[in-house]
């Protein structure tokens, strides 16, 4: 589409938001807009509408149909509305629960989501303020109801607000509903159609009364509970980003007995601008700074952080050289899965014929090597955690035990009374682990660096390629299109010899040249190529995001702790050549 051609489309469809219904300040917005001479704003707010992804609904705050604002919000809760009640027919009341972070304008969207329910007769448990994402799920499950919306960016910058809708299992929507609650979305041609008036008698608020049980819940799952009584004084560090984990984490912590819980005081203050951080994405080491040098200043077991709406974990402790050190996503699941199997096998709860993992496809395969060792049943979904709840409702109601799930992206769920990744049970879960390696007279590196030596030493490392607005998203297919047609050959010097396209659902072994299909839900954008000597590495836009991922693993034996130090400058210095190798240095 040439340039022209482009703008007269934006064009018109922001005139369409200038009619009656819309606002006087959105009009305003859009009237600049379309008298500015730069273009670019009006092109980036209308030249699409924004969609849902592997989280929902995403994107930046302002006017326009692909910004996030009342009117983006209200067509797709409108379309999730009338999806339930042709959906949930035969139901006398459907319910949902809504619920928000603490996101500038968060507390809007929501009431105006909540509005919008109860106007279409559905009715509404409405939290009183910011909760955890994972509170949401477990409410939608705790109190029967047949849907949900969180409104949440999560660890996206301040600018971005998001809108994730939830099934009547607590999960993420999944195909077909998604695509469904997108075409009710689409036929909504009108911002009339939209019912913004709503029914207070169809909306409960809720709050403490949640709280309560979600707390008492979560607590069930410790595994150690003696060993946190005699390690209660354990020094841990938290900060919740600014985020709604502020309240609500703490009390978590301490239910499980620990009680030397450490503030980073400039970062309890719950604020949509996230005064202290450039971004609260506590992958980043900049997210934790602060969280380090208080660790560093009261010499911590452990400091920990959750992001904004609290569904995932940050996790630092001491390296070899005793210098405190943010742990990757992989390595929190690998240190999760290892003393979820290993302390039932210890307390004889482990029943190697029901219970099982998830991991996702870019998730270490070190997980893997653990499962097989053990015994335990493993499964591979796509990323999401809306997948691995997906296999969770495949395997509820037989004999199957959930142990947990998680995902390379710093998300884990260690239950099943919820369906999304969950720092509120995480965290003490994770501060459970550091007393029990503790009371084995172990560091968490040092129980880390056992494991390595166990089950293989691997490392990963993420890399996001940001291509933002109309050209980057162009960019990002014409990338994909490239790794699919002439794919590698060889990553750092070994032969590719599996390549596996989930667009196509399948794998080709390069040595014998036979295909075969993948068993997979759905198809996804998702390339992976696996080398001779173990390296993996994934390709995948973001479904949330405008980035391109890659997700590179090399392994390798580790023979002796003394050798640790060593392997991670030799794994360091691969991951380099590969990524000159595949052109995104």
């Amino acid at each position: 589409m040439n340039d022209e051609l482009l703008l007269k489309q934006v064009s018109e469809k922001a005139q369409m938001w200038l009619r009656d219904g819309y606002d006087a300040q959105t009009q305003a917005q859009v009237r600049a807009m379309l008298e500015n001479d730069d273009k670019t704003e009006l092109i980036e707010s209308f030249y699409k509408d924004l969609e849902f992804g592997t989280g929902g609904l995403r994107g930046i705050m302002g006017a326009g149909s692909n910004r996030m604002n009342i009117y983006t919000v209200g067509a797709a809760t409108q379309g999730l509305a009338n999806y339930l009640k042709e959906n949930f027919k035969s139901l006398e009341q459907i319910k949902v629960v809504v619920g928000h972070d603490v996101r500038n304008n968060s507390r809007l969207f929501a009431e105006t989501v909540a509005n919008i329910f109860s106007a279409n007769g559905i009715k509404v448990y409405l939290f009183e303020g910011p909760r955890p994402t994972p509170e949401v799920s477990y409410a939608i499950r705790l109190l029967g109801c047949q849907s949900g919306v969180n409104i949440t960016a999560s660890h996206n910058p301040k600018e971005y607000n998001g809108y994730k809708a939830y099934w009547d299992d607590g999960a993420q929507v999944v195909s077909p509903h998604d695509v469904n609650i997108i075409n009710h979305v689409i036929s909504i041609k009108d911002v009339n159609e939209i019912k913004f008036e709503g029914n207070p008698d169809l909306i409960e608020i809720i709050g403490e009364n949640i709280d309560s049980q979600y707390i008492e819940q979560i607590h069930t799952l410790s595994l150690s509970p003696d060993v946190d009584k005699r390690q209660h004084d354990l020094k841990i560090v938290y900060t919740p980003i600014h985020g709604v984990g502020r309240y609500i984490i703490p009390r978590s912590i301490e239910r499980w007995g620990f009680d030397n819980i450490i503030h980073v005081p400039e970062q309890d203050v719950m604020s949509g601008d996230f005064p202290t951080v450039e971004s609260p994405n506590p992958e980043n080491r900049s997210a934790m700074e602060m969280a380090i040098a208080k660790a560093e200043e009261v010499q911590a077991d452990i400091a920990l952080a959750s992001d904004p709406d609290a569904d995932r974990i940050s996790v630092v402790f001491k390296n070899n050289k005793g210098e405190y050190d943010l742990v990757n996503g992989n390595q929190i699941q690998l240190i999760f899965h290892y003393y979820l199997i290993t302390r039932n096998a210890e307390l004889g709860k482990l029943d190697r014929d029901n219970d099982y993992i998830v991991k996702t496809i870019v998730t270490s395969e070190t997980i893997a090597r653990i499962a097989k060792k053990q015994g335990i049943k493993l499964y591979d979904c796509y990323t999401g955690f809306k997948w691995i709840a997906s296999v969770m409702r495949e395997l509820e109601g037989t004999s199957a035990r959930y142990l947990g799930g998680g995902e390379e992206s710093y998300g884990f769920l260690p239950e099943d009374f919820a369906r999304d990744k969950d720092s509120v049970s995480s965290i003490p879960l994770m501060c459970e682990i550091a007393a029990w390696a503790k009371e084995r007279g172990q560091s968490m590196n040092e129980m880390l660096i056992e494991l390595y030596m166990t089950y293989g030493y691997s490392k990963e490392r993420g890399i996001s390629v940001v291509r933002p607005g109309k050209s980057g998203a162009e960019e990002i297919v014409n990338m994909m299109k490239n790794f699919r047609e002439n794919p590698q050959k060889e990553i750092a010097g070994s032969p590719v010899v599996l390549i596996k396209d989930f667009l196509s659902l399948e794998q080709k072994d390069i040595r014998s040249g036979e295909v075969t299909k993948l068993d997979m839900p759905t198809t996804s954008n998702v390339l992976q190529y696996y080398t001779e000597d173990g390296t993996k590495v994934s390709i995948r836009p973001s479904g949330t995001e405008p980035k391109i991922k890659f997700y590179i693993e090399v392994h390798d034996k580790l023979e002796s702790a003394e050798q640790y130090d060593a392997k991670n400058e030799w794994a360091d210095a691969k991951i380099d050549r590969i990524v000159k190798d595949l052109g995104i240095d």
